[in-house]
């Protein structure tokens, strides 16, 4: 789906652009107890002008959520701070292997300014993809029904952005209500968004993944499915090097690296994926919505730290850029990109026949990261990071039932979704097939079995959790149609409120069909 933490695809490159606050205060709050006293600064070490460097900075407190006695930056600190500029550019240079091949700009912008920025560039189109993707993920029972997505996405865009880097002017924006002890970290990690500009593009960069499956009409291929990820592989690689690079400036004066420090970025990655006092949105958002929007920081940096220690810094800034993983599955088990795993792409249906009497509104990938939030939300984390490895590939459609002709009367019907995965085994496929039966009585008010053999009953290795292991063929009725869960080997289908002939003829294809030879 991964359109959904892509598929906020309508706030796709402002996340590219900007970083929160939720990324950078536990770098902060990290590097305090890894300071040495008296250590020498040595020649890979950030400029040692500010107080940043000089002395550990302590966490930033909680705060009200937008202070009206917020401090500002003086001009004078304003002028030290463009200073640093130029120096923090040359120390993520060298850690990068990126070259410098032009002046960055700097402007120090007030908090109504970047609220100008960032909703100025949420557009027309962008609004429509959030209310079909909003719909999709409150059918996959990802947000609560009376979640308000673009609401949500703009307060949180102000609450937490820290500092941005706008591709279109090549300016550097500095925050004015940003402490200053917590400014150059920042710059670390916008600096480095500007570094890869000048490699690679960023705007260009990034619309290699902006297909938007949603909104083509022709058909989408196997291919078209496998490639669905990519703007979220791509989000990944660039906020997860700008990450590294804010965690290497902190802790450059140490002595350490990011390369050598597995337990320091660990323990950043958990602190960033459960939020801090000060991040109220953040704290009170969906399962969904907290894992998206910490993705790219957090699997994006340890992407970047595994393939640096596998295969130096070039590989990991310069050779990852020219040479970009596609999917999530690559960016959360990087040793997959590294050895050049290939998936068969699966096969898909003839998506305008089946749903003849249906009209699209939307369809997708389902990759490793939306299976392992899926999983986590109504299973548990513990058994999400066992079984989503176990992924093999997915998509699914979406799709509302086309007016009777001979009516006068517009019913409200129910969005119909195909749900399609595959999996390892059959056991793992079963598991999931569970896992997502289980679900379903969260997700309607009204959930009855129908006339199915009982599911077998196992326990999940190394879990603690009771997992049905769903086989064969099982319905449901619930206030909104019909449910059928089915597993027939390593695949399990979906069908969500969808008339019966429309789901027999789905399985005859999916069940029925001879993969594609590969080319």
């Amino acid at each position: 789906m991964n359109k959904a933490e892509g598929r906020t695809s309508g706030i796709r490159w402002l996340l590219c652009a900007v970083v929160l606050a939720m990324a950078w205060v536990p770098v902060l709050a990290y590097t305090q107890d890894a300071q040495p006293a008296n250590k020498p600064q040595d020649q890979n070490s950030p400029p040692t002008q500010s107080s940043a460097t000089q002395e550990p900075a302590k966490p930033a407190p909680p705060k009200e959520e937008f202070p009206k006695d917020e401090v500002k930056i003086t001009p004078r600190q304003a002028e030290e701070l463009f200073h640093s500029v130029d120096e923090i550019l040359e120390f993520d240079s060298k850690q990068t292997g990126l070259p410098i091949k032009r002046e960055i700009k700097r402007k120090l912008t007030s908090r109504d300014e970047v609220v100008s920025f960032l909703t100025k560039h949420m557009n027309d189109e962008d609004t429509k993809r959030l209310r079909r993707s909003e719909l999709v993920l409150k059918k996959f029972g990802l947000l609560p029904r009376d979640f308000n997505l673009e609401t949500f996405l703009v307060a949180l865009l102000r609450e937490e952005v820290a500092g941005y880097y706008d591709p279109k002017t090549k300016t550097v924006n500095l925050l004015d209500w940003v402490p200053m002890e917590e400014q150059e970290p920042v710059m670390a990690h916008e600096l480095t968004h500007a570094l890869q500009d000048q490699s690679v593009g960023l705007q260009k960069w990034m619309k290699r993944g902006e297909k938007d499956l949603g909104e083509i009409k022709k058909d989408p291929t196997p291919a078209d499915i496998e490639n669905d990820e990519m703007d979220n592989a791509r989000e990944a690689v660039i906020e997860g090097q700008a990450q590294a690079m804010m965690f290497q400036y902190a802790i450059a004066p140490t002595g350490h690296s990011i390369t050598d420090s597995p337990v320091l970025v660990d323990a950043m990655v958990e602190e960033t994926l459960t939020g801090t006092p000060g991040t109220k949105v953040f704290n009170e958002a969906p399962i969904f919505m907290k894992e998206s929007l910490t993705f790219p920081y957090s699997y994006g940096m340890q992407f970047v730290v595994k393939v640096m220690q596998k295969g130096g810094k070039e590989k990991a800034f310069a050779g990852v850029l020219q040479n970009p993983p596609h999917t999530t599955r690559q960016i959360m088990e990087p040793e997959t990109y590294l050895s050049g795993e290939k998936i068969e792409p699966m096969h898909v249906p003839d998506f305008k026949h089946d749903f003849k009497d249906y009209k699209k509104f939307d369809i997708g990938a389902m990759g490793e990261f939306d299976v392992a939030v899926l999983t986590e939300q109504y299973a548990g984390k513990k058994l999400s990071k066992r079984l989503s490895p176990e992924w093999r590939g997915g998509y699914y459609y979406a799709a509302k039932p086309k007016p009777d002709p001979h009516s006068d009367v517009i019913a409200a019907a129910p969005l119909g979704l195909l749900y399609v995965s595959r999996w390892s085994s059959a056991d793992k496929a079963a598991e999931f097939a569970g896992i997502y039966a289980q679900s379903l009585k969260q997700r309607y008010k009204k959930v009855e079995g129908a006339s199915d053999p009982a599911p077998n009953r196992a326990t999940a290795q190394n879990d603690d959790a009771k997992v049905d292991l769903l086989k064969g063929r099982h319905t449901w009725t619930t206030e909104d149609g019909p449910v059928v869960i089915e597993e027939q080997g390593d695949i399990v289908f979906v069908s969500e409120s969808l008339d019966a002939a429309t789901t027999s003829t789905l399985e005859k294809e999916v069940f029925g069909a001879t993969p594609p030879a590969p080319k």
